[in-house]
């Protein structure tokens, strides 16, 4: 890790890989949250490729075959996403995270007796393909809570002028995971012995149940430091007193949350139908067989996961908002190449959009979410729930796809590439226009090392104990 420069002292300034990205307290809290990036970038993988899978064994269509985005992004993400920030400002990450991992493996689970029962002879494909989407929309509810639980976990961490390079450092594990699963869709979904049937799908979940059991047996035997609002609370309030803004009073709908909310709304749209398309894509634009269009996508994603670890090495120099508006500008005209070109130049833009994607969502995400004090972990629920962008999209795109074709379909990311570079320009200019990563103030640098008294305004790290007074309830107005 970065040359064992993890465990910093605190962040005093300078290139995070040099002076370190994490406080030696948090550490093994860090690399076990880490994990959790892996699993929902497993999961998020093979759903693309099950799209086209179903499209073929169950005789769905383009619009029908998105009930699974629909499933994951809205039921899991839109519905479940307040539910999951709720738990976590009443019960804490820990228990929060164990919930999460339940779900997750309690709907890969389920994908078992539903492929089952698709082998059987006159089976209605039309529900199984809904028994699919149930235990879909279980899995995302899992996903949804530990979205909202390790964003927000990773993010608050000290120290907190590196929380963007952090958050992508973890992100970036999540990349790994989501080329491996194309990978193994076209090793065994769309070849062999069971390319027409559902048989691979059951093993291929089942090995996904028990790797979310076995990750959260871990949390279960883990002490994890707890970050209290109300120690965000004063934190925030020690760092705006310093800096001299007036943000950490404001009601909750006039921070920057909401339009992180839209953004991220609309970022997920864009990335989730490029994917959930790309394999359609590459078969009608470019004449390519689905075996192959699922490898061209799992190198996609390689390209996805790479350019996590450049955006890791660039936002170790350079300030996050502008990089953020300087990648989406690309994308705006790699949509239009996508959307105008034929053959293998489109099929190889889409494979290159996913390179200027990879650091868009860790980015929002940190920059949606700063400054939020008592407000952060609704912030990250809310901004967790803009991954429901996920769910209105695709069928968007579906029904232009099945009107007219793929290609033309691509036109919708457009918009939405260009309100995400609006959005970098507008958080770039909050930050004073600075190209490189902002250097921490003296009260911040306090804050990370833990030596500024906080204690005297009534917080601490942790829970909070008998007898505290709880600064939250004075501001109940505020909301």
């Amino acid at each position: 890790m970065a040359g064992g420069a993890v465990a910093g002292p605190g962040g005093s300034g300078g290139n995070p890989l040099r002076n370190g990205f994490i406080t030696r307290p948090f550490l093994w809290a860090f690399i076990l949250v880490t994990s959790l990036f892996f699993l929902w970038g497993f999961a998020y993988g093979l759903l693309d490729v099950l799209n086209k899978h179903f499209q073929n064994t169950l005789n769905v269509t383009k619009l029908q075959s998105t009930g699974l985005q629909v499933a994951y992004f809205g039921v899991g993400y839109f519905l479940f996403s307040p539910v999951a920030a709720e738990c976590l400002k009443r019960f804490g990450y820990k228990k929060t995270i164990i919930m999460g991992l339940s779900l997750y493996a309690l709907g890969a689970v389920l994908f078992w007796p539903v492929a089952k029962a698709s082998l059987k002879e006159n089976a209605n494909k039309k529900a199984i393909f809904g028994g699919f989407v149930a235990c879909t929309s279980v899995i995302a509810c899992g996903l949804a809570t530990l979205e909202t639980a390790a964003n927000s976990y990773v993010s608050v961490m000290p120290p907190i002028n590196v929380a963007n390079f952090r958050l992508q450092f973890s992100q970036s594990f999540n990349g790994v995971a989501s080329f491996t699963g194309p990978l193994i869709a076209s090793k065994y979904f769309f070849s062999g012995a069971h390319a027409n049937d559902l048989t691979t799908v059951q093993y291929v979940y089942l090995a996904v149940a028990l790797l979310g059991v076995a990750v959260a047996t871990a949390f279960v035997f883990t002490p994890l430091p707890e970050v209290s609002e109300a120690a965000l609370q004063a934190e925030a309030e020690a760092l705006a007193s310093a800096s001299e803004e007036d943000v950490v009073d404001r009601g909750f709908w006039r921070t920057r949350a909401p339009f992180g909310f839209v953004t991220q709304f609309l970022y997920v749209g864009a990335q989730v139908t490029i994917g959930s398309f790309f394999i359609n894509y590459a078969h009608e634009n470019a004449g390519i067989a689905d075996s192959q269009a699922s490898q061209y996508l799992s190198y996609g994603l390689i390209m996805f996961t790479v350019g996590r670890f450049v955006g890791t090495a660039l936002l170790a120099v350079m300030s996050a908002p502008l990089l953020l508006a300087i990648y989406s500008a690309i994308c705006c005209v790699l949509i239009v190449l996508i959307a105008t070109l034929h053959g293998m130049a489109g099929v190889a833009c889409t494979m290159l959009i996913m390179f200027f994607e990879s650091i868009m969502y860790p980015v929002i995400f940190v920059t949606g979410t700063t400054g939020l004090g008592r407000h952060t972990r609704r912030g990250a629920g809310l901004l967790v729930m803009g991954v429901a962008g996920g769910a209105v999209f695709p069928p968007m795109q579906g029904a232009i796809a099945d009107a007219v074709n793929t290609r033309v379909s691509f036109w919708i990311c457009l918009p939405c590439f260009i309100e995400i570079t609006l959005f970098g320009l507008w958080a770039w200019n909050k930050e004073g226009r600075k190209f490189g990563i902002a250097k921490p103030i003296q009260r911040e640098i306090e804050v990370n090392q833990g030596t500024y008294p906080v204690a005297e305004l009534g917080f601490q790290m942790g829970e909070k104990k008998d007898g505290e007074v709880d600064y939250l309830e004075e501001k109940k107005s505020d909301v």
